[in-house]
């Protein structure tokens, strides 16, 4: 076995290999976006997805030598972001999640920081 057959072979190996890493972090992702519990878990799922999806697409540009696929994953991964961003929007401007009664608690029992503190009133000076 020359040097040339055995990178071919070798490469062959790893690809293989990340194709099965990135099959088992794809199942996982899903498991993650359909079980939750909150809202931003799910948002996370989709990012993670995008990033497992971009990982296929560079193993299969790697695999079949075409570099137009490096220019897909790079347009996924903005598009990625994107929605990612708008997702966290949406969550921002919707206000409620599935924390709100943990944060509740918390701060029934730390105190709120941000309420208002009455302020001494101030006095009239004497003449």
């Amino acid at each position: 076995m020359n040097h040339s057959e055995f990178a071919r072979t070798f490469l062959d190996i790893c690809l293989d290999l990340s194709l099965a890493m990135l099959g088992v972090a794809f199942f996982l992702t899903i498991a993650r976006i359909i079980i939750g519990p909150t809202l931003p878990d799910r948002v996370l799922g989709l990012d993670m997805l995008t990033s497992v999806a971009i990982g296929f697409i560079a193993v299969i540009g790697i695999d079949t030598g075409f570099m137009l696929y490096v220019d897909i994953a790079i347009a996924l991964g903005l598009v990625g972001f994107l929605a990612t961003v708008a997702f966290a929007r949406f969550i921002l401007a919707r206000g409620k999640t599935g924390d709100d009664d943990e944060k509740l608690n918390l701060r029934k029992i730390d105190g709120d920081a941000f309420k208002t503190v009455n302020k001494p009133t101030s006095r009239k000076p004497s003449r």
